[in-house]
């Protein structure tokens, strides 16, 4: 088989709207089956700013076709951080019941679920488009409405809690690049005046949904990777800071001891 580069008017016209990835923009746009006409359309609307993922109806993340919809956080590629060490979590032989908090389109319980043989994938969302996105990438009766742990049967403990919780600064927002800025729900990103709001209140209930053993795993910034880390000791929960050059990406996760709280 032959592989054929993309339309170099198409990666042209791409580049001067600034894309960056433009020739791997195109082969994607150029690889959809569709008429000539409604690609046109699709570029048009990539030019003036919408995020490819959301034209294309899907994302790749972990090797999978992760479905996204209007307004729902796009997973990001430095989030395969998180996947990984939920993996070695399980690898250590923490059992296999796992918890995507604030999930999103569910990509990192979806990547999860990939990896680990049975486990069982539990998410929640505050946001209803991100509840209905991510019961197209998970089991729907697991994909429960409500703020943080809030909607999750009471006897359920985890062995493993991914949250990528919004962490940007409120004031920077604005910073952003226009694709996430102007096109996911500010619920989404928003993480209050430094950025850890909602990280504080997933970090200081995490204790009493963990099993003895467990592990909760946090996305972070560099700079507030200590913070982070300083949160979860204070809850009794052993704290390790993990980076990822390649990835541009930190996590943190926090340990519950056999007789954490």
């Amino acid at each position: 088989m032959t592989s054929t580069s993309p339309d170099p008017g198409l990666v042209a016209r791409l580049r001067a709207a600034g894309c960056v990835f433009a020739e791997d923009e195109a082969a994607l746009l150029e690889g959809e089956p569709v008429s000539a006409q409604e690609r046109e359309a699709m570029v048009v609307r990539r030019l003036a700013g919408e995020p490819l993922e959301l034209i294309l109806g899907s994302a790749e993340f972990c090797g999978l076709r992760i479905r996204v919809a209007p307004g729902v956080f796009v997973p990001r590629q430095r989030s395969a951080l998180m996947v990984e060490l939920a993996y070695r979590s399980v690898e250590r032989g923490v059992a296999r019941k796992v918890l995507d908090l604030g999930c999103g389109t569910g990509a990192l319980g979806a990547a999860v679920a990939a990896r680990v043989q049975d486990a069982e994938v539990w998410a929640t969302d505050i946001d209803p488009a991100a509840v209905e996105c991510a019961r197209k990438n998970l089991p729907r009766g697991r994909v429960l409405l409500g703020d943080l742990y809030d909607p999750l049967p009471h006897d359920l403990a985890f062995d493993v809690i991914v949250a990528n919780a919004p962490y940007v600064p409120s004031d920077q927002i604005q910073n952003m690049p226009p694709e996430a800025r102007d096109h996911e729900h500010h619920v989404a990103l928003d993480g209050g005046a430094d950025g850890l709001d909602i990280q504080r209140r997933v970090i200081e209930q995490a204790p009493k949904h963990l099993a003895p053993g467990g592990v909760l795993i946090i996305e972070t910034g560099q700079e507030q990777a200590s913070v982070t880390a300083d949160l979860m000791w204070a809850q009794g929960l052993t704290a390790e800071i993990h980076h990822d050059e390649d990835l541009y990406a930190t996590a943190v996760t926090g340990l519950k001891g056999e007789a954490s709280p």
